[in-house]
């Protein structure tokens, strides 16, 4: 089925294609909200917040831009509201976003499987220690691989802004691995002495 004849039988009130919606678009939803959002019980509010807006919306969507990235812009308004409610005097005016693709079969060796899950793990954390405003743009860009366009349609932030964000959190990250690798580099340094 695709997205015109999905959104056509929900509107009709078909519950089975509003659930595939769900199923279709959860992970988006979570993702999005995920790099906003710290807490796994404020994450499932807003993960339902967003389908009932989604549900209720529905018939408005013009289909001006794809239906992901129209569900995923909601899922970043929800979220930033969600912030603002609870925390009025926290600045939250952009976007987050995480790094590493998924693990691909190899033929590398156990050891080069665990230095690189330690790696990743490691990179997954810098980029969850980066301020809101490059967590959400760099994982919407590098993981759920949106172009500037859809992120500026999703953030509501200008190109220029978005680009910006992507280029200092990549620098961010470099900085974060450098002083990383300074630390352990030292570590291993006094165990030999």
């Amino acid at each position: 089925m695709n997205e015109t004849e999905l959104i056509q039988q929900i509107c009709n009130g078909n519950p089975q294609a509003f659930r595939y919606l769900v199923k279709q678009y959860e992970r988006l939803v979570f993702h999005v909200a995920g790099r906003l959002l710290n807490q796994q019980e404020d994450l499932e509010d807003v993960a339902q917040e967003v389908f009932i807006k989604v549900h209720q919306k529905l018939p408005e969507f013009r289909g001006d831009s794809k239906l992901s990235t129209w569900i995923a812009t909601i899922a970043y308004r929800v979220s930033v509201n969600h912030l603002k409610k609870r925390k009025p005097d926290v600045d939250i005016g952009e976007s987050q976003y995480e790094l590493f693709q998924h693990s691909r079969v190899s033929d590398e060796n156990p050891e080069q499987l665990t230095q690189k899950k330690e790696l990743k793990e490691m990179v997954r954390q810098m980029v969850d220690r980066l301020p809101a405003q490059y967590k959400t743009v760099l994982s919407l860009y590098h993981l759920e691989e949106y172009g500037y366009n859809e992120i500026v349609e999703i953030t509501g932030l200008p190109e220029g802004t978005v680009k910006n964000y992507i280029f200092r959190a990549r620098k961010m990250l470099k900085e974060m691995l450098v002083k990383s690798e300074l630390k352990r580099d030292s570590r291993y340094d006094r165990k030999e002495l």
